[in-house]
């Protein structure tokens, strides 16, 4: 008895121990995003930086196709079946090839129907030519499997430090914006080279990869419907900023980017309370359901209390933290960001929700929602900047949002259980009682 607890407590040690190294990835990239983004938005300008944010997205938008929906499929066929490691991975090394080679046409196409000038398409199609490393990603998904992502965390960690250095000495240098295009290809570059000397380090290699056609086929048939979802929810949360550059123009994205850095720097501590508490949601939800809802409602009343103390904060502080962070150039970013901020609070709704669907065995749904609600987005944004502007589009995303993590759950019956706890949570924020003992 003694011995299996031993080995539990070893286990749980384990996935305590990957989760850590992962979210401490996920905080240095935040601390790039947030102090290196802040000073090169100040350096480049509203206009300039709206050109890099709108390459950003419109490359993002394509990259779910060179993904192929893979990312946890190919996890789970690894833990599965280890003896076929070298086919899983060759056959998703091929793939994720194919996969660029179909985005990049799309991609190319694409630009040829837009109004934009050489150099932003120059700048859109380098950093799509990042995502071709991306192909050597199997090695990460190995890893995954392994439950030893400490070797991935410490590639990026390497990879986005060093391009960190870059964008400042470019900056420093006062370079030309298409050098910030080729610091991603760089730090593309640098991950797939440590993906593979890590793999090298556990006496591996990528040589001894194989192509199965069969396990193409059997890949694609499980990861179809993530594909959809993969690109729904690049919809959902970047087009909004690529409708902005071709209904608007390039100086406009620049503002509405301070907006979207502002907000999404809030996504970090929503990721790592929620991976932090989900394997303690698995281990209830096996025995017993009522512990399990009644532990999530804790989780949603914690996301709650967060969410909007900080989009109160941002409500009344905006003007001083947007020029104070920015400089007075982004100063017409300051309404924008006091409407965008709300959203964050049907993020940290949505990205709660996931313990519940990924639990309850509603992976399908997770991905039908997203699918909901990057054509609300579409649609608003479509009316929405035309009429109101920067604000419109503020507003869509605020609408499209709500929509997608909260009140579609209500036209389930297998999901309003979760819009109860969701709605409990809101009126919870009120209740003195869950703020003096919220556990």
């Amino acid at each position: 008895m003694l011995s299996n607890l031993s080995f539990l407590n070893q286990r749980y040690a384990k996935y305590f121990k990957n989760t850590a190294w992962l979210l401490m990835e996920k905080g240095l990239r935040i601390l790039d995003a947030f102090f290196i983004g802040i000073w090169l938005a100040r350096y480049l300008g509203p206009e300039q930086f709206g050109v890099l944010s709108y390459a950003e997205s419109m490359v993002y938008l394509f990259t779910a196709v060179a993904a192929m929906g893979l990312d946890q499929i190919v996890v789970r066929e690894l833990v599965k079946d280890i003896p076929r490691q070298n086919e899983i991975l060759g056959t998703t090394f091929v793939l994720r090839i194919v996969g660029f080679a179909i985005m990049l046409a799309l991609l190319w196409t694409t630009l040829q129907w837009l109004d934009n000038d050489a150099l932003t398409n120059s700048i859109v199609l380098i950093i799509a030519c990042s995502v071709f490393f991306k192909s050597f990603s199997g090695i990460d998904y190995y890893f995954q499997s392994k439950i030893k992502s400490k070797y991935v965390v410490i590639t990026n960690s390497v990879a986005v430090g060093i391009a960190a250095v870059a964008k400042v000495t470019l900056i420093l240098t006062q370079a030309d914006l298409i050098n910030f295009a080729y610091v991603y290809v760089g730090e593309a570059v640098l991950i797939a080279i440590g993906l593979l000397l890590s793999y090298s380090y556990k006496k591996l290699s990528a040589l001894k990869w194989k192509f199965s056609f069969d396990m193409s086929k059997y890949l694609l048939r499980k990861s179809w419907f993530l594909i959809i979802g993969a690109i729904a929810a690049a919809l959902y949360f970047k087009i909004d900023q690529v409708m902005i550059k071709e209904i608007l123009d390039e100086r406009a994205v620049g503002l509405y980017s301070v907006a979207v850095k502002l907000s999404s720097i809030w996504l970090f501590v929503t990721v790592a309370i929620t991976q932090s508490v989900f394997p303690t949601l698995v281990a209830l939800r096996k025995r017993s359901r009522k512990e399990f809802l009644e532990r999530l409602q804790q989780l949603y009343d914690l996301l709650m209390k967060i969410a909007i103390v900080v989009s109160v904060l941002y409500t009344i502080f905006a003007n001083f933290i947007v020029t104070f962070l920015f400089g007075n150039e982004y100063a017409e970013s300051v309404e924008v960001v006091i409407i965008y901020i709300w959203s964050i609070v049907f993020v940290f709704l949505s990205n709660g929700s996931w313990s519940y669907y990924l639990n309850e065995n509603l992976e399908k749904f997770a991905s039908l929602r997203l699918i909901i609600g990057a054509v609300i987005n579409i649609a608003l944004n479509i009316y929405f900047i035309e009429l109101y502007g920067l604000t419109g589009a503020a507003y869509a995303t605020l609408v499209s949002y709500s929509i997608s993590g909260y009140f579609v759950n209500y036209l389930f019956k297998s999901t309003r259980a979760n819009f109860y706890l969701q709605t409990y949570s809101l009126l919870h924020f009120f209740k003195i009682r869950t703020w003096i003992k919220p556990f």
